[in-house]
């Protein structure tokens, strides 16, 4: 390994450096010890970077694809042991800690296979005026520079991956910086990336505290922000770096519309299973979770007592329990801030019909009814397993409060009427509209990401490159066209 690659190593290898302790979220044991880089390494990292990003932005697509290859064979052969690092630093249940490995290798996979076909170049003919005559443009697409990509502790793994594989794929650099509350998984990616020929300086992995992320985000090298985080530090990125590129994704508050036609008792099951399953799953730690459910008042009466049933069927417990579904969230305090909220909203009337318990960094999957406008848990993100239900009349009175938020991420649109699937999709003010099902779906290599105060950008590997990348174009005269 490259001395420019080195900045990734676990405490193991880091004898007489700074390091702090990662610890698990359910049990609060020693999940492992990462060694800080020094002001030293941090700006060696940079330099490195930004010194290679002419040579990395020219390295023949096989080459970058092969890496990227690699690294998605190399996560399927580690799938258990990266599974229960997951589990052990973020406190997931491993059933969902297995299906985001999954979700990581297939972001490798899609970005190895962008990386052979992305920037072919397009052929414009310009002899369309006279003035063209004997001119053809092609036009390809480069890398802005050095990418700074910033990962949130939800998905520790998948979220990295996100950052890193459409950047190696497009032939930019890349300075990662995982979370600081999980950054073992991250780190797994450098482990991984390391096996690999691609040249010194192309990639780092930071494990830096959050106080020293302003420093990186203002350094001119680093042209490129892609962030997934708060919509707070996400736009205080973006006002303090204005003349930066930089794609954000923010939070949400997802909305699942349940409307009347979705009303035999198998349907209503099916709602209700996937709303309380996706209102659970990661801790309802998740942009895309289930936060709303709106109901028209045809289905509402059947469709409520079977969401409280279903919520009450999660198995909560130890993550690392093949049987859970719902572990702890990321932190004590997380958990406080989350009980919180239902109490406020309790306190203002909302009727309370299953869970509000805490105990320590858990917290029981809860539903509501009746919850006010204007307390907080119908205004945030509540980035916890709790679900609110609303009854509406008809089809435009649901989107309408679909639209009722600051948020627009992706909503969910529960109906078998392919006009009503086409009305939801033009009407709701969201980044993607999930027909059939809930709001929480995501395939990695569809564009993600959302309007509003959900953020700037897309996600997804191909539409990631495009981020990361500009169109150039290149005249060509005297041709006989």
């Amino acid at each position: 390994m490259t001395s420019t690659h080195a900045f990734w190593l676990a405490g193991r290898e880091a004898a007489g450096e700074d390091t702090f302790d990662v610890t698990s979220p359910w049990d609060g044991r020693l999940v492992g010890k990462v060694s800080v880089p020094t002001d030293a390494q941090v700006e060696e990292a940079v330099a490195a970077a930004y010194a290679v990003r002419d040579e990395f932005a020219a390295t023949p697509a096989h080459v970058r694809a092969a890496a990227l290859d690699h690294v998605s064979k190399r996560l399927v052969e580690r799938t258990e042991e990266i599974a229960r690092l997951i589990s052990a630093e973020n406190g997931k249940p491993l059933k969902w800690a297995r299906g985001e490995v999954g979700r990581a290798v297939s972001v490798f996979r899609f970005a190895a296979e962008e990386a052979r076909r992305f920037n072919g170049g397009e052929a414009q003919r310009l002899d369309t005026d006279l003035g063209g005559q004997g001119r053809l443009a092609l036009t390809r697409r480069f890398p802005k520079g050095v990418v700074l990509g910033i990962a949130p502790f939800n998905f520790p793994l998948n979220l990295c991956a996100h950052k890193v594989a459409p950047a190696i794929a497009a032939g930019a650099p890349i300075i990662l910086k995982p979370a600081p509350a999980t950054p073992l998984s991250g780190l797994v990616i450098g482990d991984l990336l390391a096996e690999t020929e691609l040249p010194a300086g192309s990639w780092s992995i930071l494990p830096v505290a959050n106080d020293k992320m302003p420093a990186l985000v203002q350094d001119e090298r680093l042209p490129v922000i892609s962030f997934t985080g708060s919509e707070k530090v996400g736009y205080a990125i973006m006002d303090s770096v204005p003349r930066k590129h930089c794609t954000l994704e923010l939070g949400g508050n997802g909305a699942a519309v349940v409307l009347a036609d979705w009303a035999s008792d198998e349907d209503l099951d099916w709602a209700a299973n996937r709303i309380a399953t996706f209102s659970n799953y990661q801790g309802g730690q998740s942009c895309i979770s289930v936060q709303r459910v709106i109901a028209d008042a045809s289905v509402y009466d059947r469709l409520l007592p079977r969401i409280v049933s279903a919520v009450e069927a999660q198995v909560t417990g130890d993550p690392s329990d093949d049987a859970t579904d719902v572990g702890p969230l990321v932190s004590e305090d997380a958990a406080k801030r989350v009980e919180t909220w239902v109490r406020e909203a309790v306190d203002a009337g909302a009727a309370l019909l299953t869970g509000g318990k805490r105990d320590g960094a858990s917290y029981a999957p809860t539903v509501l009814a009746g919850v006010p406008a204007d307390v907080t848990l119908s205004c945030e993100e509540v980035f916890g397993p709790v679900l609110t239900v609303q009854k509406v009349n008809g089809e435009a009175e649901a989107f309408a409060a679909v639209n009722d938020s600051k948020y627009g991420l992706q909503a969910g649109v529960f109906t078998h009427d392919l006009q009503t699937a086409f009305r939801a999709h033009r009407a709701l003010e969201v980044g993607g509209v999930v027909v059939g099902d809930v709001p929480s779906y995501r395939a990695d290599q569809m564009p993600y990401g959302g309007v509003k105060q959900s953020g700037v950008g897309r996600e997804g590997v191909r539409f990631a490159m495009e981020d990361y990348t500009y169109e150039r174009v290149m005249v060509l005269t005297g041709l006989a066209l």
